[in-house]
C-alpha cells in the first residue's frame, strides 16, 4: 500500500488496554503450549497496531513540525507510549513466568525470553509520569532544532540546507556559515541545557526508583544489551583511543596538507579537498532514480526491495521549511513497509543517506515475516551494521551518481568512516561521566565534553568560536538528548562493516550473501551471536580493532589524495 493510502488513527486506550488485557488472561489461562502461542499471535498483532500508528504519527511530525494537527498527535503518543508500555511488561511478566515455558523457549528461540526479562528490568509503573515527561522533553528537542531559521546569503535557511555552506571552497563562505550555524545553538543555549538537565535528572530519578545505582544501567537495559557490559564497551573506548585515534590525528594532518591550509580550524573540517568535496551530479529526484538502477544491479533481493519502496512512496528525501533535522528508517508493521526520512541537501551524504537508511529498511523488509515480532528488529549495534555495510558494497555502483569523481568519493568515504570513530566514542563516554555524576551543571558538563574533546579530537582548533570552545558542541547531537547510550553502537557497527567492506573486495558475491543472511536473521539472536553465524570478528575481541583499522590505514595510504 502506498504511504498516503495507509490509515492512521488515534488509538482508544480504554479500548485497546481492554483487549489486551482479555489477551493476557486467555495466555495465562491456556492448557496447551500451542494456544499460548496462539495467544501470543494475538498480542503482537494488538502491538503492531499501536506502533503502527504511533509510528505514522511520528512520520507525520517528522515531515512538518510546526503542523498543528501532528503536534497534538505527537503529544498523544508522548503521553500514551508509557501506558502501551506497561501492557507489554504485563505481557513479558507471564511469557516469562509460563507454565509452558520451556516448550515455548523451544519453538519461540531462548532470545526472546532474554530479551523479556532485560525489559522487564526497564519498567515498573511507578515510573509511567517520568517517561511520559521524558518522551514530551524529547519532542520538544526535535522541534527546537526544526524550528531552526537562519539568515544566510540573503535567504532564510533551515540547519540542513547551511550544511553545503559549510564545505564551501571559499573559506570565507565556510566560516561565515559555520558561525550562522553554530550561533543557533549559542543562541538557544540556555533551552538545549534547560532541556538536557531536565532529561538527566528525570532518568536518573527513574533508574533510583528501579532500584539501580545510576542511569548507566538502565541505559544499558533498555538498549537490550544482552550480551555486553560497560566494561566491554570501555575496553572498546580504549581501544579506540589507542589505534583510531592517531590514525584520525594523521588523516586531519593530512587533509591540512592537501588543503594548503597553515592551520586546520574548526570550519574547514567538512572541506577534504581543494577544489571541493565530491557531490553527485544530480538533483535528489536524479539520485532516487539512479538509485533505482544501483539496487537492481546490486542482486535480485535488493532491487525487489527498492522497487518496494518506490511503488509504495516510502521515501521522504527532501529537505524543505518545518522538517526534521534527522535522518532515520521506521518501520510500519500493519503495511509490513520500512519508511526512509532524510534531508538531502546536494552533498555526498545525500549518497550515503541513501545506502545508510536503505541498509536498516532492507533489513526490515528481509526480516518482516517474522512471527515473534521481537525479531523483526534487531538491537542497534546490529542494526547499524546493515546500514553501515550498505554504504561499503554499493561501492561499485558510485560512478551512478559521482561520474569522474567516483575514486575521490571512495577515499573521502573511507576517511571519513575513520574520522567518525573516536567522535562517536567520545558520546559515548560523556554520556558514562554524565550519568555517572547527574548532579553537574551545564557548565560542568561543558567543560567534561571539552576535556573529551581534546583526548579524542586533539586536531579540533575552534578559532575563536567560544560557544565551541567551551564545549556547546554535543548539544546538536539528538541522540545525547532523545535515545541516551544509542551511540556507541555505531562505532561497534563501523568495525563490523569495515569487514565487510574488506570481503567484498576479495570475493563480493559472498559479501552480499553473508550481509543478506544477516538481514534476514533480523533481532532473532543477540549481537556477538549474529556475528559468529557470519564469521565476523567482534569488536570486543582483543586485536579486532587494530587489524580492521590497518586495513583501512593500508588502501588510504594507496590512494594518491593530492590529485583528486
Amino acid at each position: 500500500m502506498k504511504f498516503s493510502q495507509m490509515n492512521y488513527s488515534r488509538i482508544d486506550m480504554n479500548q485497546f488496554e481492554e483487549k489486551f488485557n482479555v489477551l493476557l488472561e486467555n495466555f495465562i489461562n491456556a492448557e496447551s503450549p500451542q494456544d499460548q502461542v496462539n495467544a501470543i499471535n494475538k498480542i503482537n498483532e494488538l502491538r503492531n497496531d499501536f506502533d503502527t500508528n504511533k509510528v505514522l504519527s511520528f512520520i507525520n511530525y517528522s515531515i512538518d513540525t510546526a503542523n498543528e494537527q501532528f503536534n497534538k498527535d505527537q503529544e498523544f503518543y508522548d503521553e500514551n507510549t508509557p501506558l502501551y508500555q506497561n501492557l507489554v511488561s504485563k505481557f513479558y511478566l507471564v511469557l516469562t513466568t509460563s507454565k509452558f515455558r520451556k516448550a515455548l523457549e523451544n519453538y519461540l528461540g531462548r532470545h526472546l525470553f532474554d530479551i523479556a526479562e532485560r525489559m522487564l528490568k526497564t519498567f515498573d509503573p511507578a515510573i509511567i509520569e517520568d517517561l511520559q515527561k521524558e518522551n514530551h522533553l524529547g519532542s520538544e528537542y526535535v522541534k527546537l532544532k526544526a524550528s531552526a531559521l537562519v539568515e544566510f546569503d540573503g535567504k532564510k535557511l533551515n540547519l540542513m540546507d547551511l550544511e553545503p555552506f559549510m564545505e564551501n571552497t571559499d573559506r570565507d563562505v565556510r566560516k561565515k556559515a559555520c558561525e550562522v550555524y553554530w550561533n543557533y545553538f549559542n543562541e538557544n543555549k540556555s533551552k538545549f541545557d534547560e532541556l538536557y538537565d531536565k532529561l538527566v535528572k528525570l532518568r536518573t530519578e527513574m533508574a533510583l526508583k528501579l532500584g539501580y545505582k545510576n542511569f548507566v544501567e538502565l541505559g544499558y537495559a533498555r538498549m537490550k544489551r544482552t550480551d555486553y557490559n560497560a566494561e566491554m564497551v570501555k575496553n572498546f573506548r580504549n581501544e579506540v583511543k589507542q589505534y583510531v585515534v592517531p590514525l584520525a590525528t594523521s588523516l586531519r594532518e593530512r587533509q591540512q596538507k592537501r588543503l594548503g591550509l597553515d592551520n586546520l580550524y574548526y570550519y574547514d573540517s567538512f572541506l577534504q579537498f581543494k577544489n571541493g568535496n565530491p557531490s553527485p551530479k544530480g538533483t535528489p529526484e536524479w539520485i532516487i532514480e539512479q538509485g533505482k538502477e544501483m539496487y537492481r544491479n546490486l542482486s535480485i533481493e535488493t532491487g525487489t526491495f527498492f522497487d518496494f519502496m518506490m511503488n509504495n512512496e516510502l521515501m521522504d528525501v527532501y529537505s524543505r521549511k518545518g522538517k526534521a533535522d534527522m535522518g532515520y528508517c521506521e518501520y510500519i508493521p500493519n503495511y509490513k513497509s520500512p519508511f526512509i526520512f532524510a534531508n538531502m541537501n546536494g552533498t555526498e551524504g545525500d549518497i550515503t543517506v541513501l545506502t545508510h537508511e536503505a541498509g536498516h529498511a532492507f533489513q526490515a523488509y528481509s526480516s518482516r515475516d517474522f512471527k515473534v515480532k521481537e525479531y523483526m528488529e534487531p538491537t542497534m549495534e546490529t542494526a547499524e551494521i546493515h546500514s553501515m555495510s550498505m554504504e561499503f558494497l554499493t561501492w561499485d555502483y558510485m560512478k551512478l551518481f559521482f561520474n569522474g569523481d567516483t575514486e575521490k568519493f571512495k577515499f573521502s568515504h573511507l576517511n571519513g568512516a575513520i574520522l567518525i570513530i573516536p567522535y562517536l566514542t567520545l558520546v559515548d563516554e560523556y554520556q558514562h561521566h554524565v550519568y555517572e555524576n547527574p548532579t553537574l551543571t551545564p557548565d560542568q558538563r561543558n567543560s567534561l565534553w571539552r576535556k573529551l574533546e581534546k583526548e579524542y579530537m586533539p586536531h579540533l582548533d575552534y578559532a575563536d568560536n567560544s560557544y565551541l570552545e567551551t564545549g556547546g558542541r554535543w548539544q546538536r547531537q539528538g541522540h545525547i538528548f532523545e535515545v541516551p547510550f544509542y551511540y556507541i553502537d555505531y562505532a561497534l557497527a563501523q568495525i563490523c562493516a569495515f569487514q565487510f567492506w574488506k570481503l567484498s573486495k576479495e570475493d563480493k558475491n559472498l559479501a552480499l550473501e553473508k550481509y543478506i543472511f544477516l538481514c534476514k536473521e533480523g533481532g532473532s539472536k543477540s549481537f556477538t551471536t549474529l556475528l559468529k553465524s557470519v564469521g565476523i570478528k567482534s569488536p570486543f575481541d582483543t586485536g579486532t580493532v587494530k587489524e580492521v583499522i590497518t586495513d583501512a590505514e593500508k588502501w588510504l595510504d594507496s590512494i594518491d589524495d593530492s590529485r583528486f
